[in-house]
């Protein structure tokens, strides 16, 4: 089963599920503030954070992932939270893994659309480092600074490096990511919707979801509402994180 961390001990319940390089512990933050009132559990998927590594990765395997998680949780009704990668997990298996049990959708910053390749760079700088030869995590992140040139970028990308006793090892399964990464970008392909109430949220800084992407999202999600987060990026919900959990709580409790 997935690697899971649990917040909270009333309330609904919520799954937070993470984007691409991510883990769990980067939604912390927004998993306490919602703790008060929720119960909730923050995923990690499969070659991510501490979850099992597979030579399988796509949607499909990880919305399975995450129903055999629901099910042996036995949550009831819970609602679900995925950001990018995980928002895209998120969608597909509300849309063809029992949506009655589901309820509510929430999607942080992606469309239900295919997304070009856009991550070579981050990919190249990862494979740079030679877990091998590298003496230090500076190390580490001065090689990456060769590709990567955002601190909060680079700092959010080596949560991944860590140390195994006297070696250097990816927490995220680098050799499978980077070989099948275009089923990142897939789009949600099948006849099936989702009609309980969805929200998508977006960075009005953001260019993954696109005014005219609004006919697509409401094809797979009749009931979705689309709300914008001012000045915030793709990482809106550490950007901005109180503007997104007011919109979040909003819709949780409407």
């Amino acid at each position: 089963m997935l690697y899971y961390q649990e917040l909270g001990s009333k309330g609904k319940e919520i799954v937070i599920i993470h984007g691409l390089f991510g883990s769990s512990d980067n939604w912390l933050t927004i998993g306490r503030a919602l703790a008060d009132e929720y119960k909730v559990y923050l995923i990690d998927q499969r070659n991510h954070g501490k979850s099992f590594h597979s030579s399988e990765w796509t949607y499909e395997a990880m919305a399975k992932d995450l129903h055999e998680f629901i099910e042996a949780k036995n949550l009831q009704n819970p609602t679900l939270l995925g950001h990018s990668m995980g928002g895209k997990t998120a969608m597909y298996y509300a849309c063809n893994y029992f949506p009655s049990k589901i309820e509510k959708l929430i999607v942080a910053d992606i469309a239900p659309k295919s997304y070009p390749l856009h991550h070579q760079h981050i990919l190249e700088g990862l494979q740079a480092i030679d877990l091998q030869k590298l003496t230090s995590r500076k190390e580490a992140e001065e090689i990456l600074s060769l590709y990567v040139k955002e601190d909060s970028t680079k700092a959010f990308l080596l949560k991944n490096l860590y140390r195994e006793g006297e070696k250097w090892a990816w927490r995220i399964n680098l050799a499978v990511i980077a070989e099948q990464i275009a089923n990142v970008g897939e789009g949600l392909h099948t006849n099936l919707t989702f009609d309980e109430p969805t929200l998508f949220v977006r960075g009005e800084k953001s260019h993954y979801i696109l005014d005219e992407d609004f006919e697509l999202i409401r094809y797979y999600f009749p009931k979705a509402i689309i709300e914008t987060i001012a000045e915030a990026g793709h990482w809106l919900h550490a950007e901005k994180p109180q503007a997104f959990l007011e919109v979040v709580k909003n819709f949780l409790k409407s």
